[in-house]
């Protein structure tokens, strides 16, 4: 039992599945915070116009992901990686050549749909690749790459930016994707051994979803609804106050607190259960987010951004890991679909929803809700543990 609590995490394609995450959130972040600005400055367009540039993104990630899972089960998870890498920076390389709205639109829409199904399958190749006793721990780590990439991302570009064109910055994150797709060839992959006959050509819903995963995409749908709040309001929140100056800051704490505590909670969940990892983070979150409202200091905005990154950084990781281990092993991929089709919808209805709280009632209400929407998903998560646990039980007792 020791020596298998010993079982080395950081092996060198685990290293390069970790590698091309972060690269692939990298340039994620990157376009989602300078395009707004691109429609503006270069394109002429309205502010409306620049959130499409991040709409329609999303629109074809969340049209794309049910299909992430069977794709990856007629392709393999190597093949499907290569293609979507391959395709997500060849996306890269044509913004360099767009400078119509309309194309833009169209490219965004393109290249949403490969970092869907790239983001799906790397998820579900870094689960095979991690023990099963450290599961929380390793994917914890896995999830950092997306953490640092939400820093490194906005800051690089809005410096870059400054001084030099668009297209250049443009052309520099394409050979970003270049070396992610690279370190594709360095990724050993187990692969699950389906026969073309247990392929079926039609398309059920369990192509499309794992069903044992929804219970607990739900609570994480709830938690991204929550955390869009941050996501789409905080900039705007923050110049309301005087505080636009020190947002980046906010950034800044916000993953250093998710970076630091991550190998923690990451081996708690793993020796204590899940339980003891989700229920203070989702108590911790909703302080963060209730502090947030009441903010206009830089302080309180640091201190807010420290504990919803303690909060939310632990819940992201914990939620994935609890969706995979829910379904059979050689449907890693459909889990993984189904928990970010959820998490992605919880985006993009918070957005939409905090948008017109925001107009009607003003941020701080705004904040105030989401905290409570945290609080409804304790409640929440506690009705699926349950369940799951009578299922358990009620299982042992028919075994007897």
């Amino acid at each position: 039992m020791e020596q298998s609590m010993k079982q080395n995490i950081w092996t060198r394609p685990f290293l390069m599945a970790l590698l091309n995450n972060f690269f692939m959130f990298l340039v994620f972040y990157s376009l989602l915070t300078v395009l707004p600005l691109y429609v503006i400055d270069e394109l002429h367009g309205t502010k409306g116009q620049s959130g499409l540039a991040t709409t329609v993104f999303l629109l074809s990630a969340i049209i794309v992901r049910p299909f992430s899972g069977k794709i990856i089960e007629m392709l393999g998870k190597k093949n499907t990686l290569s293609m979507s890498v391959l395709l997500f920076g060849v996306s890269s390389f044509m913004y360099f050549w767009v400078n119509d709205f309309y194309l833009l639109m169209g490219l965004r829409f393109f290249h949403g749909i490969w970092f869907s199904i790239g983001s799906t399958v790397l998820v579900a190749i870094a689960a095979d690749m991690i023990p099963a006793n450290r599961k929380g721990e390793g994917l914890g780590y896995f999830a950092m790459s997306m953490n640092l990439a939400v820093v490194v991302g906005p800051f690089l570009s809005l410096a870059l930016i400054r001084w030099i064109p668009y297209t250049s910055l443009f052309m520099g994150l394409s050979w970003i994707i270049v070396i992610g797709f690279f370190c594709t060839f360095g990724m050993k992959v187990n692969e699950e051994v389906i026969l073309k006959a247990e392929i079926s050509r039609r398309l059920t819903f369990q192509d499309l979803m794992e069903v044992k995963a929804i219970p607990i995409a739900l609570v994480g749908f709830l938690t991204a609804f929550a955390y869009s709040g941050i996501m789409s309001f905080i900039s705007v929140y923050a110049k309301s106050v005087g505080l636009f100056d020190s947002v980046s800051l906010f950034f800044v704490v916000f993953a250093a607190a998710m970076l630091l505590t991550r190998p923690f909670t990451g081996r708690l969940f793993d020796q204590s259960g899940p339980n003891a990892v989700i229920y203070p983070s989702l108590f911790i979150f909703a302080i963060g987010l209730v502090l947030l409202s009441m903010t206009h200091s830089v302080v309180l905005l640091l201190v807010a951004g420290t504990l919803i990154g303690l909060g939310y950084g632990a819940l992201l990781p914990s939620f994935q890991t609890m969706s995979i281990q829910a379904a059979p092993k050689n449907r890693t991929g459909h889990a993984t679909a189904t928990f970010f089709i959820f998490y992605d919808m919880g985006i993009a209805v918070g957005s939409f929803v905090l948008g017109i709280v925001s107009s009607q009632f003003g941020f701080p209400v705004l904040y105030l809700i989401s905290g409570g929407v945290v609080l409804i998903t304790v409640a929440a998560y506690k009705i699926v543990t349950k369940r799951k646990e009578e299922a358990v039980n009620q299982r042992e007792v028919l075994e007897l």
